[in-house]
């Protein structure tokens, strides 16, 4: 799907900026805040910007954008959190266990945390967000795949939740944690919608939840506004307010961040990145990306029942033309004009951040860029050139145009098409890039009406959701509902694949059969990885510090980055002032002996600090 995204499998948006923006000369309207969406002038404010696709929902059942799963996991709990290193940590749960047998899951949750309505939260919330999600296809919509192997949840207790799976699920820790995980919700608030689930926008009033931070306004394509959670159980936020101003595109974002307007924009391209990196004002770094972007190809768009749907060219059905696409493209180009070198070549489908799911081409199977081969398969599969040079297809005589859906707000898919339009001629493919709003796009993509998409995902350390996405039962039904699939893969011994590495507790093991499922994908050319972009974001170094959570690696790489995290961690830089002015002040007053407690006591901050993070 184009939607926005880490669901466990995250969906990106990133745009360009405009020469004009980089120069200043942007129109003020473009920078200016959307009305209401001003830093409350008590206490601080974070202002944060929210790119690429936005909210498609803020209901959680439904939600697949990247800026709904953030307000998410502001105002939701989760059973888990996640450590830097994207091991499971406490958040609702202190400790989870399972049976000898591995089929049972016992978590223990905390005493005492009340959800914003004063209400306590109890293991009965969590038991039944799971069971709604497990029983309710609607309620499935979103999380579902992460469920589907649990056989009962029950809460016997107020802090005990047990889990009991079909077969022994490896990943459960990670069903619920923050952005990627389902959120857990109060069920004496949401029982009362289940009958009208789907057309539930949980947009009005206020929302009742639990976070480091409570939602306090809203306004669809404008703002979010927060509270912080003084009483956060991980650790309250360091900032008192949080704004989430809406941009559409990246280069506004920078522009705001510029005239002092905004305190943190991600996304960044290469350009807008290098630029920030030389202005004093702000402070620009890099993380660990957790993303891919890929050319989607339909192969042939239907639903679960095998019943044919979209206006795809059928001359993509043919694994020759789909594979002759993918060996005309020139990846490493992609990665040193559009990303300017900063990213890496695709191939897996699981982002190489998570080490463990690292996966490579075997020697002989790599889809190196090869115009050559490619001309060859075609012409060995009977597409013949025209007079002017435009392949026909030998079943439909049709020649071989195809549409390239892009997104009309994203510079680098624009980027992109170029370079694909002109490598496509090379083998005798016209190409015509369509740029078409996200949602256009995403709507054309349910219904296959597509050839070729700019598409993008992320993921969290545990791929599960990412690969469910590519599985049979992602299809949508007959009557268009409860589809999740990206590019209307469907591969039976992917699937049985799928269900295996869920039961494999060995990592190992688990990785191997991973392995495997990608090399599936990489060998059906349904998604053609293009290349791995590294996380490109600054700050207004004015006002925010300690926004990059973790510490960076030699070459001043930061771990993956999330919000949960880092809007928890980031200090206002006059908070920052004051505890070095505190700390001076001590020094000169008491003198070298009473420093080297101070510094001891400095050290315990930092540790506890970093423990309260994700």
């Amino acid at each position: 799907m184009t939607h926005t995204m880490v669901r466990s499998a995250i969906r990106r948006r990133a745009t360009a900026l405009a020469a004009a923006a980089l120069t200043g000369t942007l129109a003020l309207g473009s920078v200016a805040l959307a009305p209401g969406a001003a830093a409350d002038t008590k206490g601080t404010t974070l202002r944060a910007a929210m790119t690429g696709n936005g909210i498609d929902s803020l209901n959680p059942f439904l939600a697949y954008f990247a800026g709904s799963l953030d307000v998410f996991s502001a105002v939701y709990p989760s059973l888990n959190s996640l450590n830097t290193d994207g091991t499971p940590a406490p958040y609702l749960a202190t400790k989870w266990t399972p049976s000898a047998d591995k089929l049972t899951w016992t978590f223990t949750l905390r005493k005492g945390l009340k959800w914003s309505d004063g209400k306590p939260i109890t293991a009965e919330d969590a038991a039944w967000t799971l069971n709604l999600i497990r029983t309710n296809e609607v309620a499935g919509t979103a999380n579902g795949s992460l469920v589907e192997n649990f056989a009962s949840v029950t809460a016997p207790d107020a802090t005990t939740l047990v889990i009991k799976t079909k077969k022994p699920q490896a990943n459960t820790p990670f069903v619920s944690i923050p952005y990627s995980g389902v959120p857990i919700v109060p069920k004496h608030v949401w029982e009362k919608h289940v009958t009208d689930l789907k057309n539930f926008k949980n947009d009005s009033g206020d929302i009742v939840g639990y976070g480091p931070w409570t939602l306090t306004a809203y306004k669809a394509e404008q703002y979010v506004k927060y509270d912080a959670n003084k009483d956060f159980v991980l650790g309250a936020p360091k900032f008192d307010h949080l704004v989430q101003q809406r941009y559409k595109a990246v280069d506004g974002a920078v522009a705001a961040l510029r005239s002092g307007q905004l305190d943190y924009v991600s996304d960044l391209n290469s350009t807008q990145f290098k630029a920030l990196q030389s202005d004093k004002r702000t402070t620009a770094f890099q993380n660990a990306g957790r993303r891919w972007m890929s050319v989607a190809l339909n192969s042939g768009a239907r639903t679960r029942s095998g019943k044919k749907i979209g206006t795809g060219n059928p001359a993509l059905a043919d694994a020759a033309v789909r594979r002759a696409i993918a060996l005309a493209t020139d990846k490493q180009t992609l990665v040193d004009k559009v990303l300017d070198g900063l990213g890496q070549v695709g191939a897996g489908y699981i982002p190489p951040t998570w080490k463990q799911w690292a996966w490579k081409p075997a020697p002989g199977d790599e889809q190196s860029y090869d115009i050559a081969k490619a001309n060859s398969l075609l012409d060995e599969a009977g597409y013949t050139k025209g007079k002017d040079g435009i392949r026909v297809s030998p079943k439909t005589k049709k020649p071989m145009k195809l549409r390239l859906g892009t997104h009309s707000d994203a510079a680098t898919d624009t980027q992109i098409a170029t370079y694909l339009t002109g490598w496509m001629k090379q083998i005798g493919v016209e190409l015509t890039a369509e740029p078409l709003s996200s949602t256009k796009l995403n709507d054309d993509l349910a219904k296959g009406d597509w050839d070729l998409l700019m598409d993008g995902w992320g993921t969290g350390p545990d791929p599960t959701y990412l690969l469910s996405i590519q599985n049979c039962d992602a299809l949508p039904l007959d009557d268009g509902t409860s589809g999740s699939t990206d590019s209307f893969h469907c591969d039976k011994e992917f699937d049985k694949l799928f269900k295996q590495q869920v039961t494999e507790f060995d990592p190992a093991q688990r990785a191997a059969t991973v392995g495997k499922m990608q090399d599936i994908l990489y060998k059906a050319d349904n998604n053609v990885i293009l290349y791995y972009a590294t996380g490109l974001s600054a700050t207004n170094a004015r006002t925010v510090k300690n926004l990059a959570v973790g510490k960076a690696d030699s070459a001043g790489v930061y771990p993956m980055q999330y919000t949960f995290g880092q809007f928890r961690s980031a200090t206002p830089v006059a908070a920052v002032k004051e505890a070095s002015s505190g700390s001076t002040t001590l020094w000169a007053g008491i003198g070298i002996g009473v420093l080297v407690v101070a510094g001891l006591a400095f050290g315990i901050k930092r540790r506890s600090s970093a423990d309260e993070r994700e």
